[in-house]
C-alpha cells in the first residue's frame, strides 16, 4: 500500500460514515509482495528451470522446519492437500470422515472425492471449531478418520480429538501461525496437516498449498500421487499407484521462500491490525451486540487469518454488507453452512435444523477487511461504518 493511499483512508476515518464513498474502497484483502518476491520469479524464470526444480525442495524443508513438522510435501492448493493427505490415511469407498460443516466447501468436497461421506457434527459457539462432544457423538463403526478445521486461524481441540485413536487430517488452510496450548504449531502434532497459500492467506503462492506430516511413508506417498503416481526414482514410465497432477512449481514455490523469510512481521502486522479492530468495535460489541473473535484462551494462539464477526440476531446480516458497501467497505458472508448448499441437500438429504449453532454463526457472519498492511486510520473507518449501519 503506498503512502497516499494510506493517508487518504486515515482523513477518512475522521470524517463521517457517509462521505465513506468519497475516499478510496478499503478491499477484503490484499497480499503483501515487494522486491523480494519479484527477484526471486526472476531468478527461476532466467533458470529456464520453471518446474521440479531445487525451489519445491527448498520450500518443502524451510516449511517443515518453521512449523516443527518432520516431513512437508508442496502441492498445488490447499484442496489438493486434503485430497492426498484423506487418500493417504486410508479414507476410501463407503468410509465416513467426521467434519465440521463450518469452513470452506473443498474441507467437505475432498472426502466425496474419494466416494466417503462427510459426516457433520455442530461446532463450538465460542471457537467456531468442530465440538469435541458433537464429534464424538457422530463417530460410528464407518468412521475411519476426523477431518477438524482450524477455523479462522483458530487451534482446533486436537487432544480431545486424538482420543478417539482414529486417523486426523489437519484442515490448517487458515491457520498458519497458530499454536495449541502444549506450544506445539498447529500442523506440528504429526497428523497430516493442510495449508494453503491463496493470495489472502497468512503466506500467498497465488495458488498453493502444503501437507506437513510427520511419517517418512506419507510423504512418499504423497510426494508420488500428486505426479501421476510416478515412482519414488522419479521413472518416467514408471507408474505404480494412481496419482493426480497435484504439483507446486518453482515460480509459486520461489514467492513462498520469499514471503517464508518474512512470515514473523507479516504475522505481527496481522495480529496488530487484529488490535487495532478489537479496540475500535469494543463500543459497538458492547452497545450493539457485535460478536467478535474469540480471544486466545488456554495457551491457544490464533494464525490470523480473517476478522469474522457475527451481526446480532436482530440485524439483517445481507443488508449490512450491502450498507457497508454504499460507505466503501468491502465485506462478505464469511462462511456459509456446507450442509445447506445445493449439492450437499441432494446429494446427502441436509436440511435445516441438523446444526443448529452452525446455521445460527453462519447467517450472521460476515468478514471484514483484514491485510497486513491495512493501517489504523482504514480500520477506525471500517468500524465507524459497521457502528453507524448497526446503529441505523
Amino acid at each position: 500500500m503506498t503512502g497516499a493511499s494510506a493517508s487518504g483512508a486515515d482523513a477518512g476515518a475522521s470524517a463521517g460514515p457517509d462521505v465513506g464513498v468519497e475516499v478510496d474502497p478499503i478491499p477484503l484483502a490484499q497480499p503483501v509482495i515487494g522486491e523480494a518476491e519479484e527477484q526471486a520469479v526472476l531468478e527461476v524464470l532466467r533458470s529456464k528451470q520453471l518446474s521440479l526444480g531445487s525451489r519445491g525442495p527448498a520450500f518443502e524443508q524451510a516449511f517443515a522446519k518453521r512449523i516443527g513438522a518432520t516431513h512437508a510435501s508442496a502441492v498445488s492448493s490447499g484442496t489438493a492437500g486434503l485430497h492426498l493427505a484423506l487418500r493417504a490415511v486410508g479414507v476410501s469407498d463407503g468410509d465416513e470422515v467426521v467434519t465440521s460443516p463450518f469452513s470452506f466447501v473443498a474441507s467437505a468436497n475432498t472426502i466425496v472425492y474419494e466416494r466417503a461421506r462427510p459426516v457433520f457434527a455442530d461446532i463450538d459457539p465460542v471457537t467456531l471449531n468442530l465440538d469435541p462432544q458433537a464429534a464424538a457423538a457422530a463417530i460410528t463403526d464407518r468412521t475411519s478418520a476426523i477431518l477438524p478445521v482450524h477455523i479462522f486461524g483458530y487451534p482446533a481441540d486436537l487432544p480431545a480429538l486424538e482420543r478417539h485413536g482414529l486417523a486426523l487430517v489437519e484442515d490448517a488452510c487458515e491457520a498458519l501461525g497458530a499454536a495449541h496450548s502444549d506450544g506445539i504449531s498447529v500442523g506440528g502434532r504429526g497428523h497430516p496437516a493442510v495449508f494453503g497459500f491463496y493470495a489472502n492467506k497468512q503466506l500467498t503462492t497465488g495458488e498453493g498449498g502444503m501437507v506437513t506430516m510427520g511419517s517418512a511413508e506419507t510423504k512418499q506417498h504423497i510426494d508420488s500421487e500428486r505426479n501421476q503416481g510416478r515412482a519414488p526414482d522419479m521413472g518416467w514410465l514408471d507408474h505404480d499407484r494412481l496419482g493426480f497432477n497435484y504439483r507446486l512449481s518453482d515460480v509459486a514455490a520461489a514467492i513462498g521462500l520469499a514471503q517464508l523469510g518474512r512470515l514473523d512481521e507479516m504475522l505481527a502486522a496481522r495480529a496488530r491490525v487484529a488490535a487495532w479492530y478489537r479496540e475500535a468495535l469494543a463500543d459497538c460489541e458492547r452497545e450493539h451486540g457485535l460478536q467478535l473473535p474469540c480471544p486466545d484462551t488456554g495457551g491457544n494462539v490464533r494464525g490470523w487469518f480473517v476478522f469474522v464477526v457475527q451481526v446480532p440476531r436482530d440485524r439483517d446480516r445481507d443488508e449490512t454488507i450491502r450498507a457497508l458497501g454504499a460507505r466503501g467497505v468491502s465485506a462478505k458472508a464469511y462462511l456459509p453452512a456446507i450442509h445447506l448448499m445445493s449439492f450437499y441437500r441432494e446429494r446427502f438429504g441436509h436440511r435445516p435444523g441438523e446444526f443448529p449453532v452452525t446455521e445460527d454463526i453462519a447467517s450472521r457472519s460476515l468478514a471484514l477487511p483484514f491485510f497486513p498492511e491495512m493501517s489504523q486510520g482504514q480500520v477506525g473507518r471500517v468500524a465507524q461504518a459497521l457502528t453507524y449501519v448497526l446503529r441505523n
